[in-house]
């Protein structure tokens, strides 16, 4: 029998145990802002939501949502994310993601979180866009309707600013440097 991706993370969610779901919360981000640090020079030109003309700053619409299990008090915890949104080339994409996070620094209402874990990122195929220039970073021939790319070590780091009790303001911001850095922005839900 194949587990896929979703029942592991489900399996591994139960694993744990049920005393700290005082802290377990939910959310939802909106996308978003893609960053391209060294730019899309080649390709800026199939991205009709560009900022600028050499695809720096793009602007992708989606949203994201996860789930987050303490597992140790209010510092350690398990975070599981899926997102759907329009990529740089305004097609399908998104990714799932399961990672470890931990509190960096938390003074008065702002919570500074990072983590890190394997991600699943995909998108419909761009190899039939006219003029791509392939830079081979996500896997997937012409014949498949989509590409996608698996890193071990995706990660972010996620600001939070306590509203009430139960919920809080958070932005994300996903440091993907050389290729792509992005920010997402909405709330998060705590349940006791």
């Amino acid at each position: 029998m194949r587990l896929h991706f979703t029942q592991i993370t489900f399996i591994l969610l139960l694993l744990f145990p049920i005393h700290s779901i005082a802290q377990d919360n939910i959310g939802i981000k909106f996308f978003g802002l893609s960053l391209h640090p060294k730019g899309e020079h080649e390709n800026a030109f199939l991205m009709p939501n560009k900022l600028d003309e050499n695809g720096y700053f793009v602007m992708n619409f989606g949203t994201e949502i996860m789930y987050e299990k303490f597992i140790y008090k209010d510092i350690l915890s398990i975070k599981v994310i899926q997102a759907i949104y329009s990529d740089c080339a305004a097609r399908l994409g998104g990714f799932s993601h399961i990672g470890l996070r931990a509190k960096i620094f938390k003074i008065g209402k702002h919570t500074l979180n990072g983590g890190i874990g394997p991600t699943l990122v995909f998108r419909r195929n761009w190899l039939d866009l006219e003029g791509y220039v392939n830079p081979n970073r996500f896997k997937g021939g012409p014949e498949n309707t989509f590409q996608y790319l698996f890193l071990w070590y995706g990660g972010e780091f996620e600001y939070k600013y306590q509203m009430n009790e139960k919920l809080d303001f958070a932005i994300s911001f996903v440091p993907g440097y050389p290729d792509l850095m992005s920010l997402a922005f909405g709330v998060n839900l705590r349940f006791n």
